[in-house]
C-alpha cells in the first residue's frame, strides 16, 4: 500500500510558491548492501566513482574576497588551493608542487601574490602557471617539457558558493543544482560570511553523518530535548542527481508531543528572536509558529528587509537542502549553516564533520541569527575578521552543542552495528526518503558502466 504523505505530513504553511512539492522520485523499497559502511574496498571504488565525478562544496566565496586571497580546501586524500585572482576569478589548483609533490600551503586561509614551494622555491603565479624553476639550467627542455605548471580543476560558484570538481567533463555546476537554485538564491547567501566555523572528527563513515542529518525521525528518541519546540514530521522533496530539501518547523512541538500548550522555555526564545514579549504572548505552544511568522513579517514591514520573498514556513523554520554527495545547507532568512561529512582519506570507520554559519549583518533593533544557532555573545557578526576553524581530534568532546554532541556520540555505535553480520542492510521509512534518494543515487554511481 503506497503511504500517503499527507495523512502524516506537517502542513508548512499558507500556500506559496516555493512550499510546492516536486514530482515523485520512487526510488523502490530495496535494502543497500551495507558494505558501503566499512569495507575498505567500496571506499576505494566510491573515492574515484563518486567524489572524483561530483561537483564538491569546497567553501564560501566570502572567504576569498580580494586577489590573492585563498583557502584549503581538503577532502579524503586530496587538498586543494581556491583562490581569487587577479582578475577576480575563482580558481582552483591541486595542492602539490609538480616538482616533488609537496604541497604548496598548510595554511587554512591567507593572502599571496604567489605560490612558492617551500621545498625548492618554485613559483606559481595565481591562475597556477609556472613562473620560475630554480636553477632551471640544470634541468633538460625535455623534463620540463613534461608540464610544470600546477593542475587545476574546475571551478565554479553558485549563490556565493564556491565548488570544485577533479571531473573535467562534469556538466556546469548550476545545470545540476537547476531544481533547487533559485530557492536557494531568494536568501541571498551570496551577501553573508562566515561567523563560525568548527570540524570535528567522528568514528564513523562519512555517509553515516549524512543518513543522521538528512531525517528527523530520530529526534524523540536522540534528542528529545527537541521535541517541545520542533516537529519531525514534515514535507520532504526530492529532485534528480541526488538533491532533496525538507522543512524542519521550528516554535511548535512536535505532533508526538504531550503538551501542545505551555509555552516552554525553548518556544519563548523563538518569540523573542521574532521580536514577541513571552511576558504578554497570550496564545499555545501550537500557535506559537504562527505568530512568529506574523512577527517576522512585521519586522521586515518596519526594517525593510524584504521579507515578502519568503513564504511563511521560510520565516519560522529550517529549510534543509542536501547536495548529494555530501553536504547539507540548512536555510534561514537570516542566517545559513552548511554541513559537510568529508571522508577520511584511509579508513571507512572515520569521517571529518565540518560545520559553519554564514550571517548578513543588518544594523536593525532585534534582528540576529536564530538564538537556537548558539552564536554567543563574543561571536563577531560584523563580517570584520574570519573566525579560525576550530577542529576537535577523534576521542575529543566535540564542543559542537547539546544536540550535535549527542549525534558523535552515537553514530560510533551505528557503524559498529553496521558491520555485524546479523544486519543485512536498512529499512527506510518515507520520514527517511531523503536517505533512499541519497543511497539511490550513490548506487547509480556506483554501478556505472558495470552494464545490467
Amino acid at each position: 500500500m503506497k503511504l500517503d504523505f499527507d495523512t502524516w505530513n506537517i502542513h508548512v504553511g499558507t500556500p506559496h510558491p516555493f512550499n510546492d512539492r516536486a514530482p515523485t522520485i520512487d526510488n523502490g523499497t530495496d535494502r543497500s548492501d551495507p558494505r558501503r559502511y566499512y569495507d575498505a574496498d567500496f571506499m576505494r571504488e566510491e573515492w574515484e566513482k563518486v567524489f572524483c565525478k561530483s561537483w564538491l562544496l569546497a567553501g564560501a566565496a566570502s572567504d576569498i574576497p580580494e586577489p590573492g586571497d585563498f583557502f584549503k580546501f581538503d577532502i579524503g586524500p586530496e587538498s586543494f588551493i581556491v583562490v581569487r585572482g587577479d582578475d577576480g576569478q575563482v580558481r582552483a589548483h591541486y595542492n602539490v608542487c609538480p616538482h616533488r609533490g609537496s604541497q604548496l600551503v598548510t595554511a587554512d586561509f591567507g593572502s599571496l601574490d604567489r605560490f612558492t614551494c617551500p621545498f625548492h622555491s618554485w613559483k606559481f603565479d595565481l591562475e597556477g602557471k609556472n613562473i620560475a624553476v630554480t636553477d632551471e639550467e640544470t634541468f633538460r627542455p625535455e623534463v620540463l617539457c613534461h608540464g610544470h605548471d600546477l593542475s587545476s580543476v574546475r571551478c565554479e560558484v553558485a549563490v556565493g558558493l564556491v565548488f570544485i570538481s577533479m571531473d573535467p567533463e562534469i556538466g556546469p555546476l548550476k545545470e545540476w543544482l537547476a531544481p533547487i537554485l533559485p530557492q536557494l538564491e531568494l536568501y541571498d547567501i551570496d551577501k553573508m560570511y562566515v561567523v563560525q566555523h568548527r570540524r570535528s572528527d567522528w568514528g564513523a563513515n562519512w555517509k553515516g553523518g549524512v543518513d543522521a542529518f538528512a531525517e528527523i525521525y530520530h529526534l524523540h528518541a536522540v534528542h528529545p530535548q527537541t521535541q517541545c519546540l520542533m516537529d519531525d514530521r514534515t514535507q520532504i522533496d526530492l529532485w534528480p542527481g541526488g538533491l532533496s530539501r525538507q522543512f524542519v518547523p521550528f516554535a511548535q512541538p512536535a505532533s508526538r508531543y504531550p503538551d501542545q500548550e505551555t509555552v516552554n522555555p525553548g518556544i519563548q526564545s523563538m518569540l523573542a528572536d521574532a521580536g514577541i514579549d513571552p511576558e504578554t504572548y497570550t496564545g499555545t505552544a501550537t500557535e506559537a509558529r504562527a505568530a512568529v511568522q506574523k512577527a517576522k513579517r512585521k519586522r521586515s514591514e518596519q526594517l525593510g528587509l524584504g521579507y515578502e520573498r519568503f513564504s511563511d514556513s521560510q520565516l519560522s523554520d529550517s529549510v534543509v537542502y542536501s547536495l548529494f554527495p555530501n553536504v547539507q545547507i540548512g536555510c534561514h532568512p537570516e542566517a545559513v549553516f552548511l554541513h559537510r561529512f568529508l571522508p577520511h582519506e584511509s579508513d571507512p570507520d572515520q569521517f571529518t564533520y565540518d560545520t559553519c554559519i554564514l550571517y548578513r549583518h543588518v544594523d536593525a533593533p532585534g534582528y540576529s541569527a536564530p538564538a537556537w544557532m548558539g552564536l554567543g555573545e563574543e561571536t563577531d557578526l560584523s563580517g570584520e575578521t574570519r573566525p579560525e576553524i576550530v577542529h576537535t581530534g577523534l576521542g575529543e568532546p566535540p564542543g559542537l552543542g547539546e544536540v550535535l554532541d549527542q549525534d558523535s556520540d552515537l553514530l560510533p555505535i551505528v557503524q559498529k552495528g553496521a558491520r555485524s553480520r546479523g544486519f543485512k542492510g536498512p529499512l527506510w521509512s518515507e520520514q527517511e526518503g531523503r536517505l533512499r534518494h541519497f543511497h539511490a543515487e550513490l548506487d547509480r554511481r556506483m554501478n556505472a558502466g558495470k552494464g545490467a
